[in-house]
């Protein structure tokens, strides 16, 4: 098996999967900032504009002034930072003089800001008819909901995610991952790529529209399959299967008790050999053949008793233990990790999935790497940065500017 580059070894710039490509990036909080922060760790110039003094939103979400939120730092990494007032003709100026030298532009401000910022695709593509222009919105800029705002939890209501979470007699529940807005990101990078390569056919650059409310329709194609299954809308299962038809397919205590001290165990719907590899494993082959458990369905109908007969055995042992156990024989199986001890695992650090970036205000910050590994392409992680970081480096050696001219800039507030 092919050795894949470690999180700490280099790689010349010119080399990764997206060298050359440069991305004007006038994205905020965190749907639009996924997606580009893919692209810098793919190799892309990622320039992210931002108003001068405040920088964009993510910075200050939780922390307050005077120093960049943790949550700004997990998704701009990789970027160069600028200033721009784009309400001035100055700060126009250069945003254009930008977006001639750029491959792909990108922004996810409310419904009706870029337009009235002069930065339409229309105009955008005037500017350079070969851009790619991204676009992320909360719904379908041609639908009903155009003008509504949305976060991630409106994106995931919209989209079904809380009609299918929770409990069968419960209320609907948030989902705890965000795939409304990071689902609707990477939705957007793959849109990118497929446009970058059709430009290498057609010379000519065209418009990625992305709805968060569609990227959440997306993940939930399973529950379509329960709607067609049963007729009627998909239903909340709790930690039983959507599509049913198999049990065990539930979360069991282990020992220690603490409130994520569970292991989630499913086996296939299939056939009855993962089923016979549980009873095995926790020492109840005298069950293989009961008529209660004989089939997946069976099963699923006296899914209660199946929960009782494997917790019985969970609760005296330790999850990662149980983990062990079942993976060991053949049964699908995962101890509930929680977010501290998937960062600290030591693996997941070796593989780079978690990685010690080091800030030069808050320090060393651990965070979540490039899931993408790929064998010919590996681009070190940065720390994201510091607001206007880039200025002279991007107006002055992209550009062209003098430092005169960026410092009239600088007195004029548009940088």
């Amino acid at each position: 098996m092919t050795t894949l580059p470690a999180s700490t070894q280099a790689q010349p710039a010119d080399t990764t999967a997206l060298a050359g490509v440069r991305v004007v990036d006038l994205t905020q909080f965190e749907a639009g900032t996924s997606c580009t922060e893919t692209l810098a760790w793919m190799g892309a110039d990622v320039i992210k504009v931002e108003p001068p003094g405040r920088g964009e939103q993510g910075r200050t979400a939780h922390d307050g002034p005077g120093v960049d939120s943790v949550y700004f730092m997990l998704l701009n990494a990789n970027k160069r930072s600028v200033t721009c007032n784009l309400k001035s003709e100055e700060g126009q100026a250069l945003i254009r003089r930008l977006i001639e030298k750029a491959d792909v532009f990108i922004e996810n401000f409310a419904p009706g800001v870029i337009e009235r910022l002069g930065l339409s695709h229309e105009a955008v593509r005037a500017i350079n008819p070969a851009i790619i222009y991204a676009q992320i919105k909360g719904f379908a800029p041609d639908g009903p909901y155009a003008n509504y705002l949305a976060f991630d939890p409106i994106a995931q209501a919209a989209g079904g995610g809380l009609s299918i979470t929770g409990e069968p007699d419960g209320r609907p529940l948030k989902p705890g991952l965000n795939v409304g807005d990071s689902g609707a990101g990477l939705h957007c990078a793959i849109g990118i790529l497929g446009a970058l390569v059709q430009r290498t056919r057609t010379q000519v650059g065209q418009r990625i529209e992305i709805s968060m409310q569609d990227a959440v329709i997306n993940f939930g194609r399973i529950a379509y399959a329960a709607q067609a299954l049963f007729n009627q809308p998909a239903p909340r299962t709790g930690n039983q299967s959507i599509i049913a038809g198999t049990s065990p397919s539930e979360v069991y205590p282990c020992k220690g008790g603490g409130p994520n001290d569970y292991c989630y165990v499913y086996t296939t719907r299939a056939g009855n050999h993962q089923w016979e590899n549980c009873l095995r494993a926790i020492g109840r082959d005298d069950l293989i053949g009961d008529p209660r458990f004989s089939t997946p369905r069976l099963r699923q109908e006296n899914y209660k008793d199946v929960d009782q007969l494997i917790s019985q055995w969970s609760r005296n042992i330790p999850k990662k233990e149980v983990m062990k156990i079942l993976g060991d024989a053949g049964v699908p199986a995962s101890a509930v990790f929680d977010t501290v001890e998937l960062s600290n695992d030591p693996d997941l650090r070796r593989r780079g999935t978690f990685v010690a970036v080091e800030h030069p205000v808050r320090g060393e910050v651990v965070m979540p790497g490039f899931m993408v590994k790929m064998s010919g392409s590996h681009v070190p992680i940065r720390h994201a940065p510091l607001l206007g970081a880039d200025n002279e480096d991007v107006y002055a050696h992209l550009l062209g500017l003098t430092e005169l001219e960026l410092e009239t800039l600088r007195a004029n507030k548009v940088i």
